[in-house]
């Protein structure tokens, strides 16, 4: 087989910029090495940036975006006793939206037929080749069979553990990375959310998030030690949790129900440069990965992906190479300045193992500021709906 570009991964990074290039009239094939069904099985988030959306209207792959997405105008932060909201639109004029990852690459996958986009899931042993060169090749295993797909490009959009950054030597690759002594215990229940808006809890007993998918299923989150067991916690035990944490007025307006989903899910800050070598683009987690206490994960493929996709059509369509050129530096630009607010709100909102009085009394001054300066507020504002492209 032969394509323009070859796409490692079908979650949401690959299908979206599968969509872009396919939009430019660039031939591409995506390869996925689980199911589609695997795929849609991923939770993960919820919070989409005006950027991110966006892109699924210049699409046209946005009906159930627009008939089923939360537009949300604000968000709040708990110090264990108050909501301090942060009134997103009124500070930036930019809402967010709330609509699932999931629901997200479930449009994207339901498109790529009539789109002429091709994917092909379950191939194994996928493996990168020749990518210091102009005509680098993937070979993957399907159904007993090895097969090899040449092309101008290869987009490595395969998430942290794909093969695609493994693919780029070391000795021009530089990582940085921070570890969390803790991790989110999450759980999705078929319940009315507690609060219209996100609440950020900061208690002395820890973290906790409330959030939505919808205005009938909740999503809801507390730290743990990395060491605890989510066999550990059964419902009773975290709605408990949660009420504590979250505050008198989120209690009161709780709805408790059973699980659909419970899990424990590490946090990591994570960039990888550069991203992009030879004639590989690195794309999303593949290349960097946020705690999820700012909601930046899928916003910043999502950017990443804006950029490639730009890059590449200057290349195919208008015989220009400075996109591609200019393709890691301006995207590690968004993603460190991300990077920056994820890793300032997870210390805000987090008790940390080393952290004593001290450290408690200065987040609870940080909180207080921010309750009462517009200034501080605005900041926040304009890092959570997202910075401009």
């Amino acid at each position: 087989m032969k394509t323009q570009v070859v796409i490692i991964g079908a979650g949401p990074a690959g299908l979206l910029l599968g969509h872009l290039l396919r939009a430019e009239d660039i031939d591409c094939i995506i390869v996925e090495r689980a199911s589609a069904e695997y795929v849609l099985g991923r939770i993960r988030a919820g919070v989409l940036e005006q950027t991110t959306t966006d892109l699924l209207h210049r699409l046209d792959i946005d009906a159930r975006l627009n008939s089923e997405g939360l537009l949300e105008e604000g968000f709040c932060l708990a110090d264990g006793e108050r909501l301090i909201r942060i009134d997103t639109y009124s500070l930036t004029g930019k809402h967010v939206t709330v609509y699932g990852q999931t629901e997200v690459t479930r449009d994207l996958m339901d498109a790529a037929p009539e789109r002429g986009l091709d994917i092909i899931y379950e191939a194994n042993d996928v493996d990168l080749h020749d990518i210091d060169g102009n005509a680098p090749y993937v070979t993957y295993r399907k159904d007993g069979c090895e097969h090899r797909i040449d092309a101008r490009f290869i987009a490595g959009c395969d998430g942290y553990h794909g093969p695609s950054r493994q693919a780029i030597p070391k000795s021009v690759a530089q990582s940085y990375e921070r570890e969390y002594p803790f991790g989110w215990l999450g759980i999705l229940a078929d319940v009315p959310p507690c609060h219209d808006e996100l609440i950020y809890a900061n208690h002395e007993r820890g973290f906790a998030l409330a959030s939505m998918r919808s205005k009938t299923r909740s999503r809801y989150y507390i730290d743990v030690p990395v060491t605890e067991n989510v066999e550990d916690w059964n419902d009773d035990r975290l709605w408990d949790e949660l009420a504590v944490r979250l505050g008198p007025q989120a209690a009161a307006n709780m709805t408790r129900g059973a699980a659909i989903e419970k899990s424990i899910a590490p946090l990591r800050s994570f960039v990888f440069e550069p991203m992009r070598h030879g004639s590989l683009f690195l794309a999303g987690d593949a290349a960097h990965i946020v705690p999820p206490t700012g909601a930046k994960g899928l916003n910043l493929a999502a950017s990443d992906v804006h950029y490639l996709s730009e890059a590449l059509a200057g290349f195919f369509n208008h015989i220009d190479n400075d996109g591609i050129a200019a393709y890691s530096q301006k995207a590690l630009a968004r993603v460190w300045k991300s990077e920056r607010f994820s890793w300032s709100l997870t210390k805000l909102m987090h008790r940390f193992p080393e952290d004593g009085p001290f450290e408690r009394r200065m987040q609870m001054a940080e909180l207080d500021y921010i309750s009462g300066s517009e200034a501080a507020q605005k900041t926040i504002a304009e890092n959570y709906v997202g910075l401009p492209l």
